[in-house]
Formats: structure tokens, sequence, C-alpha cells
């Protein structure tokens, strides 16, 4: 007989005896995870850890906003407050952690060499209104960030300012809307394929177009007859998302581009994905017009307008006025207040410098493998319906149709990773595939964190088809159980009361 090391396959939970019941505590604490109340229910309002004389009578200048009760705050002593917070921090899962498998939000280690980086003086301590003079190396970091960024997306320009991807959407809208001005021309009717970020049909509408649907094939890509007959002289854009939502690449960019542009339309390609075809694909070359990239998802920075970098004769300055000058004869204007973001452009130049051009492409390779070993272990028991298509790009789409005679669905499945200690996965989205599981390994993970996150993933489904009521309340050894997040969401309880004072 084999006998299983301990530490390969944990402890069992000690039961009281003739009870079944696990061992509760007199403290609510399980070992090292700490119970931990909020400060309201630690402290009391009426003592502090320190003591402070009476603050003598001052000249009133709040102009009657001044407080007529006292502030209620709980006092502590300097190490409770410290314990506190860091027995929070204990409760959060963080990428440091473990595997964050979102699909669709992508969660990758960030090398620490970026962090050494961009905590360099000169950049991590420079101020945005400083003279322009004395920060020539940053606008030349910028400068060059923006240079690899137009080479590997093949885009002739790049704005640098936005500071997110709905933000990013927004600043190539705005362009598409601005180009649309400059000839006169009054269409404002924009196609977004049911297989785009959710984020695009807003960001369109935001901009003052209207907004139409194109639905999706069976094989999860933009159904291209509808989008070809839908096309004509009100279509201002198309806005696709490629590698698209459902995790896949879209082979008919390039004709649909050539349609869009012979119909008198712009593309705008949500770039969200591009870790997926980084050193690749280059999206200028599929007839692209404008499109953003997030940077936190291929060059791991955690995330034309004003302003922007250019040379000037006294070497780069930073263009931050409405000037109809050779540059800039149609801005829209100003994006944000300031260019801001200076570690987030230290940190994406550093990575790409890192990797190199064949280090690049090679993030593109491990994030499909990745995904694609994830699709390729768990279609045997998990309903992947795409499978079937052909390989996936960067996340693995599942749905819960295996569960349907269990009562069981995707929420019961991402509650019990919790239970196994992970980040349950992208849940309910996207919304063209039932209770919908979207699964994106990135490739930071090495077969082995893959290997144990399909493992927990293989025994959660085995055994709640075997047994579908021990899954109905999971986690069960989380510091809290099953919460109701649409009530959380709708009924947010953001203050705190005494129950036992009212």
């Amino acid at each position: 007989m084999m006998s299983t090391p301990m530490n390969n396959v944990g402890r069992p939970t000690r039961l009281v005896a003739g009870t079944g019941a696990a061992v509760e505590t007199f403290t609510g604490n399980k070992a090292l995870m700490l119970e931990e109340p909020l400060l309201f229910e630690r402290g009391a309002a009426d003592g502090s850890g320190v003591d402070l004389a009476p603050v003598p009578p001052v000249p009133d200048r709040l102009g009657g906003l001044a407080r007529d009760a006292a502030i209620g705050l709980p006092g502590f002593s300097e190490p409770e407050a410290v314990r506190h917070y860091t027995r929070l921090s204990r409760q959060n899962y963080a990428i440091d952690l473990g595997i964050f498998p979102l699909g669709s939000c992508t969660m990758k280690h960030n090398p620490r060499l970026n962090e050494k980086m961009a905590r360099l003086p000169g950049f991590a301590d420079i101020h945005p209104l400083q003279p322009q003079q004395t920060v020539q190396g940053a606008l030349e970091l910028i400068e060059s960030l923006a240079d690899w960024l137009m080479t590997l997306t093949g885009m002739p320009a790049v704005a640098m300012s936005p500071k997110a991807g709905a933000h990013g959407e927004l600043c190539g809208m705005l362009a598409i809307r601005a180009a649309l001005d400059a000839r006169n021309d009054p269409r404002r009717v924009v196609l977004v394929p049911e297989s785009a970020h959710g984020t695009n049909p807003a960001t369109a509408a935001f901009c003052g177009f209207t907004v139409e649907n194109i639905p999706a094939n069976a094989r999860g890509r933009v159904d291209l007859d509808a989008l070809l007959a839908r096309l004509g002289p009100d279509v201002a854009a198309v806005m696709i998302t490629n590698p698209n939502t459902c995790g896949l690449f879209e082979p008919d960019l390039k004709t649909i581009a050539d349609a869009v542009h012979a119909a008198g339309g712009y593309v705008y390609c949500d770039g969200a994905n591009f870790n997926a075809i980084v050193g690749k694909v280059r999206p200028g070359d599929l007839g692209v017009d404008a499109m953003h990239i997030n940077l936190h998802k291929t060059f791991s920075t955690p995330h034309g307008p004003i302003p922007f970098v250019r040379k000037g004769a006294a070497g780069l300055e930073l263009v931050e006025e409405d000037t109809a000058d050779a540059h800039l004869p149609h801005t829209f204007g100003r994006m944000v207040a300031f260019h801001g973001q200076m570690g987030m452009f230290v940190r994406a130049l550093a990575y790409m410098m890192s990797h190199g051009a064949d280090g690049l492409a090679r993030v593109a390779e491990d994030a499909v493998l990745n995904a694609n070993y994830v699709l390729a272990s768990l279609k045997d028991i998990y309903t992947a319906p795409f499978a079937d298509t052909g390989p996936c790009m960067h996340e693995a789409l599942f749905s819960d149709d295996f569960l349907e005679e269990s009562g069981l669905s995707t929420l019961d499945v991402a509650k019990a990773m919790i239970d196994e200690g992970f980040h349950p996965m992208t849940v309910y989205f996207p919304l063209v595939v039932h209770g919908a599981m979207l699964v994106e390994p990135t490739e930071t993970e090495s077969k082995a964190n893959l290997d144990q996150l399909i493992g927990a993933m293989r025994h959660i489904a085995t055994e709640m088809l075997a047994d579908p009521d021990a899954w109905r309340a999971a986690p069960h050894f989380a510091p809290r159980r099953r919460l109701d997040e649409t009530q959380a969401a709708r009924k947010p309880v953001l203050g705190w009361k005494d129950s036992a004072a009212a």
C-alpha cells in the first residue's frame, strides 16, 4: 500500500467527536486565519489610544459647516490599529499569492525589474508642473515607448494620455468623431458585435453615436454576412474586439475593414487582448483606423488628443495648448489635466526592452499555449461551447450547461473555487454564452500552477455532479460565507450603526 505525504494532501479538518461538526474556537480564529470585526465593533468612541490635552477654543472659520455632534470614531492604540489593517490585508487575494484566472480582465505577474526602474530618481520624483527642460529624459522615455507601440501595432500615431481601457476607447472614438466632423460627414451609427467588450457600446453612445448590435455566428465570431448587409451611408464605424471576448481570433477583420472603408466608415479595434497577438499581428496591417491597448494586459503595467510629446527646436516638448498649428489642425482637445502616469510608461518600456522582439512574440505564444492547455484539460467535463471551432487565443471559455440537471450553476462553481484557495474566474461574461466561465491563465503561469488550477476545477465539477446538495452553501472555509452580491451592489451599507444602541 502506498501512502501520500501529509504535506501534499493537507491535514484533514478535526471533527468534534460524535457530532460530525468541525471544531469551533473561542476567538473565532482558525489558526492563522484570524477573525476580524469592524473597527466600530472593536473600539469605543469615548476612548483613545493616546492622551490629548483639551483643544482650546478657537474662532469658528467653518462657515456654518461645523459638526453639531461628536464624530463617533472608535479609539485605538497604535498596535491595535496596525493589527486591524494587517489582518484585513491577509484576507485579500493577490497575484503574489496565487493565479488570478480572470478572463477579459488580465491579472498577471508584474516583473520586479519594472518596479525597480519605475522607482529610479528622475522618474519617480518628477512633478508635472516642473520646467520641461528639466525632464528631458522622462520625455525621451515617453517618446521611445510611443515609438515602440507604433512599431508593434502598425499604427501611425499614438496618444499616451488615456488612463484606462475605456478611456482609450473614448480617445479613439472621439478621434473618429473628429475625423467625421472635419469632412462634414453626418453619419452617426456605430456597429458593435456581440463578441465585443461590454464597454464598447457605452463609449460609442457617450460620443453621440447610435449603437446597433451585430450578432455572433455559431463559431463565436462576428457574423460577417450580417455586418456586410448593414453597412451603408449612415454607418460611421465598426467597433470590433480582436481577439474577441470569447477568446477567439477574428479571421475576417481585414475583409471587414475593407468593406467598412469602402462604405466610408472607420474601424475601431478594442486592443485590450493585444497580449495574445503581440509580435505576431499588427492591427494596422489589418485595416484598423484607431485602437487602444491595455498596457497592464500586454506590457505588465497596472493601468489625437492633448497633451502629447513632440520634438521642438529646444528638444522634446510637451504640447499642452490647443493651438491650430500644422501638427494638430483638427484636435478634439484635452483628454486629461496632466500627461501623468510616468510610472506606467517606465514599467511598459522596461517590459518591452527586457523581452526584446523575440520575447514579446513568445509572450503571445505562451499566453495562447496556456489557455489552450486549460481548454484541452477541462473540455471533457466542463461545457466548452466553441472548442470544436479550433484553438482559442489567450482565454478559455466554458459554460455551466454540464450542471443543468444538478440545479447548480456558474455561481456555485465560483464559490467553490474560493474554498480551493483560488480567485474565481470571470463569470457570466461574455453574455453570448449562458452561464459563462472565462479563464485566462496568462503567459506568466507555469505548467505546475496550471495543473493545480485544472485539478481543482475538475475536482469541483466531479463532486458537484456526484452530490449537488453539498455545494449549494460554498464557500465553507472563507472568513465570510456566501454573500448576496446583487443586494450588496444595489443596496450597499455604507455606514455602521450600533445595533445595541438602536
